[in-house]
């Protein structure tokens, strides 16, 4: 579908929502968009703390909220929707099908609905190339893919990227101008990061274990691009014209690896910032998932292509975590699945207990926080010091 272009493209002086942008990708797009001199409001539930946000927090609009419930309200003022928000990968998707399905699927499509009540023209939505999975049984399939392959989901959360996908096409029209970003496996170094994908789990193994393990032999193809890359794709798409855009999907891939080489290739680049890793394989099968795809169409029609390579990402990556200190590496904050579990688990535990600081009451039993004699004045007025207690 073409539409003409419109006087009412995103200016800098427009603010650009970021649903999700306290996330792995979404606070990398905010730095961009800000050093583009975009103004910026970020919507976002907070599941993984605020931290992504620390270094820009002063010079962005900040709503924490539930995208399922999102107030029209946060529209306002807004002239182009960027959504990175809902549950990001298969283990996640799995573990709350039905909530998966509301954010990424009912929730993405009540977000265009409104835009179009709002009058917001452009919508980016972040989807996913794992749509394109054929699994590794099926080597007459294993070609590159493009945006026109017929494509039939399997998993959870491919399945909800793609209904996402079918509903915001549904709805373009002269007045509303979806575009559908198709993102390869992502890589590289965020402000909130992640150590569940594999160009970082690779790091992450290296420097806490000393190896690398590939399994099924490292034979399934993924498409990889660079979160720095995939920032700046969302961000062109703002000033693309809407007449190349417009009801369109991009693949956003920098290039097509399998595994083994990826491990590889992630071998060379720790050696040359003297990381020495081993790599070990297993080759037992495991359901894996494996499709290659092609990028072209967003060079052609856009004129972005990504640039940063594995190597280059991960020496990076290897820069920045030693700078940020975030060696960690057990800590669930880092994969979405683990911390996941953790929150409900904790949520659970507080709906029993109530919070570890307040009044708990239990049937007749009423236990209440009392000033200890021998207790510290700063304890007892509930400002909290580095002071022993006894």
């Amino acid at each position: 579908m073409l539409i003409p272009k419109s006087d009412k493209v995103c200016s800098k002086n427009g603010r650009i929502l970021v649903v999700g942008g306290a996330g792995y990708v979404g606070s990398v797009l905010v730095q961009e968009l800000l050093a583009r001199g975009f103004a910026v409001r970020v919507f976002d539930r907070l599941y993984y703390g605020d931290q992504g946000l620390a270094s820009f927090r002063d010079r962005i609009e900040l709503v924490v909220g539930d995208m399922r419930q999102m107030d029209p309200a946060v529209l306002d003022g807004v002239c182009s929707v960027m959504n990175l928000g809902g549950l990001s990968n298969d283990p996640t998707a799995e573990y709350n099908p039905e909530a998966n399905y509301e954010m990424n699927t009912v929730a993405a499509i009540g977000l265009a609905e409104e835009c179009i009540r709002a009058g917001v023209r452009r919508y980016v939505f972040s989807s996913s190339c794992s749509i394109y999975d054929v699994g590794v049984n099926d080597p007459e399939r294993d070609v590159l893919l493009t945006e026109e392959t017929p494509v039939q989901p399997r998993a959870t959360y491919s399945r909800s990227k793609y209904e996402a996908e079918r509903g915001l096409l549904a709805l373009a029209g002269p007045n509303f101008v979806p575009t559908l970003l198709r993102n390869g496996t992502i890589y590289g170094f965020s402000p909130r990061m992640r150590y569940d994908l594999v160009v970082n789990t690779f790091v992450k193994d290296a420097l806490s274990k000393g190896y690398i393990n590939i399994h099924y032999g490292g034979e399934m193809w993924r498409p990889l691009v660079e979160v720095r890359d995939v920032a700046r794709a969302f961000a062109c798409l703002l000033t693309a014209e809407e007449n190349r855009i417009a009801g369109q999907i991009f693949n956003l891939v920098y290039g097509n690896y399998r595994i083994s080489e990826l491990a590889l290739r992630v071998q060379k680049a720790l050696a040359e910032v003297g990381v020495k890793v081993e790599i070990r394989a297993d080759y037992e099968y495991r359901g894996v998932r494996s499709y290659r795809v092609l990028g072209k169409k967003l060079e052609r029609l856009v004129g972005f292509q990504a640039k940063i390579s594995v190597e280059d990402s991960v020496k990076h990556m290897v820069e920045e975590i030693r700078r940020h200190d975030l060696t960690d590496f057990d800590n669930p904050r880092y994969s979405n699945i683990r911390w996941m579990q953790l929150l409900e688990e904790a949520s659970e535990i507080i709906g029993i207990t109530g919070s570890v600081f307040s009044t708990f009451t239990l049937a007749s039993t009423k236990i209440r926080a009392i000033s200890h004699p021998k207790r510290p004045a700063a304890v007892q007025s509930g400002k909290l010091e580095k002071q022993s207690l006894p």
